[in-house]
């Protein structure tokens, strides 16, 4: 009986060891999952912050778009205005002098702005 009861004994002590080694792999387990859950709440937190960032800078660049757009009307019309000005002006200085084959360089009028067709967008 002492060698089943020694044998017993081993089986305890295993089986002790057994369970002292799963405790301590919990216990690292549950430290991982706090660590995996703090970051987690770190990033959900700078996702927020970059999210309200990004609302802000969209708006931003929207009133910036629709200015940008009302400075590109305003120059287009007052360009357009002031081309119809010009060649008003051009026809009637052509009509006060007197008709001529050979025509002074200039008596030509040259619009100050490029072709307003022919404009591209430096932004």
């Amino acid at each position: 009986m002492t060698q089943q009861g020694a044998a017993l004994q081993n089986y305890n002590n295993e089986l002790v060891k057994c369970i002292e080694e799963l405790c301590q792999k919990r216990e690292e387990l549950c430290r991982q999952i706090q660590q995996e859950e703090d970051e987690k709440q770190r990033l959900q937190s700078e996702v927020r912050q970059l999210t309200e960032k990004l609302a802000r800078v969209n708006e931003n660049l929207a009133r910036k778009i629709a200015s940008r757009n009302e400075f590109d009307r305003t120059i287009a019309e007052t360009e357009a205005a002031y081309l119809k000005a010009w060649h008003r002006l051009g026809r009637s200085r052509a009509g006060l002098c007197e008709p001529s084959d050979e025509r002074d360089s200039d008596s030509r009028l040259v619009s100050p702005f490029p072709d307003p067709g022919k404009l591209t967008d430096s932004a």
